[in-house]
């Protein structure tokens, strides 16, 4: 189980990091849910461009229907804002476009000035105004075919669970025959990402375990002599650098520098390290925080054993088709033919050559 609450939080962390204008497919609501509402702004187009962006990037703490009821909602301090339940008149939109340009200090809430343009900042902004603090609306639905859940409503027993009508720690022996085969139903299928849902005892449940400690040979214990090596300006006791390689997983998220790259392997590189990154590791070894705790762990795309009898034609396949049991995606709905081409020749060049066709 530790797996799963470390691969949530680091969901949390990295999520806004993530620069992709990929995303899940989503239902929206109704024609009526992309009309205008008075105050607002925005054009039709703008407004769906807010809500493509928020669908990608705000979701995951602010939730899809703009309430903070996720997983990674309940793993940070504060809380994210509940869109649902506040006043426009309360939450201002020039306050607004500020935190998603800025940040917000002592909170998750990250600067995405290097991640959106200013119209894009806009676009979310408005798109939040209307949809949630404003219409109140359920915006969109994840759990739909054209993401793989098929029949959604054979779930029906575990979605007291997931809801959070019925706390996961609830004893057996007070559940009902039909509420414990939801419980069994959810840790079997949903806890992945429902992760506890919500419980009576709101104290961690799953076990955890340190990931990154100690790094280049530093302790706690070697403080007192860094300070004093400092004070005294001796140039035979540098101090020990604690902090450069904190994590050992950050060291995978950097790319590759690659001289001469095609056209192709250019466009190839972009469509990589902003979409395939994130599992695989910008390095494409899959050694990042996200990759390292994925079961199965993804391809280490650097690996002769792992890359053996890769064609171009098997490569494209995976891409386009996902791998079943696995946590590879189908990008066919997301990426061209050419993209998918592209992003072919930017991985056998830069982290390991394919083999011949057969």
């Amino acid at each position: 189980m530790s797996r799963v609450a470390l691969l949530i939080a680091a969901t949390v962390l990295l999520s806004g990091c993530f620069e992709s204008s990929s995303q899940p497919i989503v239902e929206t609501g109704s024609a009526e849910s992309r009309s205008s509402v008075s105050g607002a702004t925005a054009s039709d187009t703008q407004f769906e461009l807010g809500r493509r962006i928020y669908n990608f990037r705000c979701y995951y703490c602010h939730g899809y229907s703009g309430n903070a009821r996720t997983l990674a909602a309940t793993l940070v301090t504060p809380k994210p804002v509940d869109f649902t339940s506040i006043s426009p008149d309360v939450l201002g939109r020039e306050r607004m476009l500020q935190s998603i340009r800025s940040g917000r200090p002592g909170t998750a809430m990250m600067s995405f000035s290097s991640v959106l343009d200013p119209r894009e900042i806009e676009a979310v902004a408005d798109f939040i105004r209307k949809e949630f603090m404003l219409a109140k609306r359920e915006n969109t639905r994840y759990h739909i075919e054209a993401n793989g859940w098929f029949n959604h409503q054979r779930y029906a027993a575990a979605f007291p669970f997931t809801s959070g009508e019925i706390p996961l720690d609830t004893p057996w022996e007070k559940l009902t025959p039909q509420q414990a085969q939801g419980k069994r139903l959810f840790m079997s299928s949903c806890v992945s990402c429902h992760d506890r849902a919500r419980t009576i005892n709101s104290e961690v449940i799953w076990e955890t375990r340190p990931v990154s400690y100690p790094r280049n040979q530093y302790s706690p214990g070697d403080q007192p002599a860094l300070a004093e090596a400092d004070r005294t300006n001796e140039p035979n006791k540098a101090a020990l650098d604690a902090m450069t390689s904190a994590s050992p997983y950050l060291l995978h998220d950097r790319a590759p520098v690659i001289a001469g790259l095609t056209a192709a392997e250019r466009r190839g590189e972009k469509l990589f390290q902003q979409n395939c990154a994130f599992c695989h590791a910008a390095d494409g070894t899959a050694r990042n925080w996200i990759g390292s705790f994925m079961e199965p762990h993804p391809r280490d795309l650097t690996s002769s054993r792992e890359m053996a009898g890769m064609t171009r034609s098997r490569l494209s396949k995976v891409i386009h088709e996902g791998l079943p049991g696995t946590s590879m995606p189908a990008w066919k709905s997301v990426l061209s033919e050419q993209q998918v081409e592209d992003v072919i020749a930017y991985v056998g060049r830069a982290f390991h050559p394919l083999a011949p066709e057969k």
